[in-house]
């Protein structure tokens, strides 16, 4: 009687294996229909920027996901990430919806003399340069190209009367690392420019100079406190690195009495 029932509980026990099997294949079969290329999305005109791959149920060919893109997910419903970029799925399920993100997340300067933000970037423009007929690219060195400084942001025209405080201020940007002076110029009687580089000997005035905003950019104030006449005139921002120099001028103008606006 014993064996009699575990033989039942065994073979209840295989039914139901084989009916949730059977049901998950009907579930699959439902997920992935029978494939129809003719049903196929259309790829881009120009081509997927990133390389293509299988869609979800690996019938029809989709572009592949970029940086920041969605991945992931069951049997990768939400896309599948491009070479050389890996599907990150921080704080969700192995299976879960992710974003695309590159293996090498540092910058790269290319044989052409751009700075791509990372190598995906330069894979991605590699390829198309071939695609197009190009000369082949290919990476220079780990960081960002060498490039001669640029003045961000030029110093201004400023108008204010004696005994106030006034600033003037500098954002230039060059690989590498520009070294920013400050420099004040002046016209002798003769016409001639005189170059005097601040900050002197004058108590008045003070030089200041920190990095930032971005990598590689210098941000650099001229302080004048208290303002006398003696300090009107015209300022330059003078940067200078190994790949070359840029220089912008602002201008101090001390009034007697400043306007008040209408």
């Amino acid at each position: 009687m014993l064996r009699a029932m575990m033989g039942v509980q065994l073979l209840g026990g295989f039914l139901l294996l084989c009916l949730s099997a059977s049901a998950e294949q009907k579930a699959g079969s439902a997920q992935c229909p029978p494939c129809v290329l003719s049903e196929c999305p259309a790829l881009p005109p120009g081509g997927c920027p990133l390389g293509e791959a299988p869609s979800q149920c690996r019938c029809c060919t989709v572009c592949a996901a970029g940086q920041g893109e969605r991945c992931g997910g069951r049997d990768y419903q939400y896309g599948r990430c491009a070479q050389g970029y890996e599907c990150d799925r921080s704080g969700s399920k192995r299976r879960g919806r992710g974003r695309c993100v590159c293996k090498s997340p540092e910058q790269v300067c290319g044989s052409d003399g751009i700075t791509y933000s990372n190598g995906c970037e330069l894979k991605a423009a590699a390829r198309r340069a071939e695609e197009q007929g190009g000369s082949p690219l290919t990476r220079g060195h780990k960081g960002a190209c060498e490039r001669a400084p640029v003045i961000v942001t030029q110093p201004q025209e400023i108008w204010n009367v004696s005994g106030s405080q006034v600033y003037l201020s500098c954002e230039v940007i060059g690989v590498p690392t520009p070294v920013l002076t400050w420099n004040k110029v002046m016209k002798t009687k003769t016409g001639v420019e005189k170059v005097e580089l601040l900050p002197g000997d004058r108590d008045n005035l003070a030089i200041q100079t920190r990095g930032g905003p971005e990598k590689h950019e210098v941000t650099g104030w001229v302080l004048i406190s208290p303002l006398t006449q003696g300090d009107a005139g015209e300022y330059e921002c003078y940067a200078s690195n190994t790949k070359g120099e840029a220089a912008a001028t602002g201008n101090i103008h001390v009034v007697d009495k400043l306007k008040k606006k209408p």
